[in-house]
Parts: structure tokens; sequence; C-alpha cells
């Protein structure tokens, strides 16, 4: 089993083509067909995608339903917007070389010591890593080895976002408050509001999510994606067989972890903000319903999902921003009774059935 199957080819080479042809249309083409702000726009879906991905790992091939990976996103996106309010300076409102904003407006007298190093871009970079790999360790640990599973570990791993997003939502935490991170004015010394630095961010983000799916097609087809994958099916069975369990679990969910970190990190300067809202259980439960709807176990399919309820959330909530919610949780329902293959799954049937010869063709060939 390669790699790179049929259906991964065909995404990345769809991927490829929109990484090419988006930054040509905003910087090269003549009368600008795309506009600066859907540059941002398809960046932000790429960075969904990638978190699909992240969260099909561990639902789709080893069956933990997580309901709070917004969390690592969250926190991914912090450690970067961190750097990115370091990078300011002096040319804040109150112009303090130390302090940001809302630390000079809540009279802090000295930087927090938990934002020191994150003035150097690759500390930002390592600590994206590291602090959602750190909690998803942490938590996992304790988690595994009490083989807390279904529902329990899915409302274990929803309390652990929520009690994230009281925590952030208090301004003495350091982290902004209410209000988060803001105001961002460059990365790496290029300005943000830019189209060339959005066209970077964006071609970033894609980068990142062929190269999250590549490693997670690695993992799934390898002996370990095996073993997750009898996990998945019958934990039990697969304990009784000689295998550490949790050490499996712990790994795949550290790994997933990290790629929704990196998610939020490429998400947070695209969009110019990070707040505790992001932390929100139900954005958590959105990631959810992106996989199932795009198709669970396929990766591909999860990172469809994100793209084209990401698409018809921008729509919905400008044309009817009451109704979306009941749109999201009506599209749940329609894809768990109707679709459990997810669009992906659909779709590979309808080819399949038009691929299949007909009955006297058969005859006749027979």
């Amino acid at each position: 089993m390669g790699l790179i199957d049929r259906r991964m080819g065909i995404f990345l080479v769809g991927l490829f083509i929109l990484t090419v042809a988006v930054p040509a249309g905003n910087l090269w083409m003549e009368g600008k067909p795309v506009p600066s702000y859907i540059v941002s726009l398809l960046g932000k879906y790429l960075c969904y995608a990638l978190l699909a991905v992240a969260l099909d790992l561990v639902w789709g091939y080893t069956g933990i339903l997580s309901l709070g990976h917004g969390a690592f996103f969250a926190l991914g996106g912090y450690a970067m917007g961190m750097h990115l309010m370091r990078e300011i300076g002096d040319r804040g409102v109150y112009a303090n070389p130390d302090l940001p904003d809302f630390m000079v407006f809540l009279n802090y007298q000295e930087l927090p010591w938990f934002w020191y190093g994150f003035d150097q871009f690759w500390f930002a970079c390592l600590m994206v890593l590291l602090v959602p790999g750190a909690l998803a360790f942490v938590f996992g640990w304790f988690a595994f080895r009490s083989r807390v599973t279904g529902v329990y570990l899915s409302i274990i791993t929803q309390a652990m976002t929520y009690a994230l997003m009281l925590a952030f939502f208090r301004n003495e935490m350091g982290f902004g408050g209410n209000n988060g991170l803001t105001d961002f004015k460059d990365v790496l010394g290029f300005d943000l509001q830019s189209d060339s630095t959005r066209a970077g961010l964006f071609v970033l983000s894609a980068l990142a999510l062929a190269a999250g799916l590549l490693i997670a097609r690695a993992i799934t087809i390898s002996k370990l994606g095996k073993i997750l994958v009898c996990i998945r099916d019958s934990e039990d069975r697969t304990r009784f067989l000689g295998y550490r369990v949790e050490g499996y679990k712990l790994f795949v969910w550290v790994v997933s972890a990290m790629m929704a970190g990196v998610a939020g990190a490429l998400y947070t300067p695209q969009v110019g903000i990070i707040n505790p809202g992001e932390f929100s259980p139900a954005n958590s439960i959105g990631i959810v319903i992106w996989v199932a709807l795009g198709g669970r176990g396929t990766l591909v399919g999860a990172a469809i999902g994100a793209i084209i309820v990401g698409t018809a959330q921008t729509l919905l909530t400008g044309w009817f921003p009451e109704l979306w919610i009941f749109v999201l949780g009506a599209l749940f329902v329609f894809v768990t009774i109707f679709m459990p293959k997810g669009v992906l799954g659909v779709i590979e049937d309808v080819i399949a059935k038009r691929a299949k010869p007909a009955p006297k063709q058969q005859e006749l060939e027979a």
C-alpha cells in the first residue's frame, strides 16, 4: 500500500493547483481576480482542513472521539499570537517596547515569565508544537492509563477545553482576557496586511495541510496504523494479544494535538486575532461535524468536510446569521443517518457504480 493512493493523489494535485492559482490571481494577474480577503479566507479553510485531519487521525483510525481538539488548536494560536504581540514592540497604542498594550492597560509592571522567549520566532514555533503536545501527553497519560474510553473520554475532553476557556477569559491569566491577542503588525518583518504576506501564509497553510496528510497517511498505513485500527475495532482484544494499548493511543493523541497546534498557529496571523472563544466546546463539536461530513477514517474526506462546512458557514452567516446553528445541527443529523460514509464515500460509491459494467456487458465479456 503506497503512501499516496488515488484518493490522496487527486486531492494533492487539486491542492497544488489551488496553491499556484490563488496567489497568481491575487498578485500577478491583471484585474486581480482573486481579492485579498479571499486569499485569507481560503487560508483559514486550509487551517480548518489540517485541524480536521488531526481529529480524523485519532477518531477515524483509533476510535478516540475528542470533543476538545479546539483546545490544542487555540493553544497553538496563542503561542503564535504571543510572538506577534512581542513583534509589535513600541508601535503599540501605548508605545511600550516591552509590554503589549493590554498589559499596559491592566497596569502590569513587568512581562510575565511565561512570555519570555516569545520575541524569537524559532521559540514561538517550538512552543506551537510543545505546548499542545505537552497538554495532550499529560491528559492522555492519565486518561489512557486509567482506561477511560468511549463517551466518558469525550466528556472529559470537552471539560478540558471548557476549563481552559474559562481560565483564558480571566485578565489575570496574562493572555488578554476576553479580547485575546490582536492588532498584529508583521511577522518576520513582513507586513501582515500586504498582499504578498497573505499569499505567503496561504501557501504555508497549503504546505502544512499536505504535510499533515502525508504524516497521517504514513502512520495509518504502517504496522502502527494497523494496530490503531485494531484498537478502534476492539481495544480489549488488542490488549489481550499483548499490545500496550495505552502507549499507542498516547502517541497518536500527541501527534494529533501537535498537528492541531500548527493549524492554530497558521490561523492566527491570517484572521488577525486569537481569543478565548476558540476554546469554546461548540468549536470542538464543529470539528467532529467536519470529519463526519467529509468521511471519517479517510483523512482526505476530513479535509474536504472542513472546507465545505467552512465555506457554508461564511455564506450562511452572511445571508441568514440566525439560521446557521440550526443548519449545522440538521447537517450532522442528515449525514449520520443518510451518509454514514460522508461526502467522499458517496462520491466514491457513485464512481464505482458507473465504472462497473452492466450485467449484459458482463455476459458478453464472459
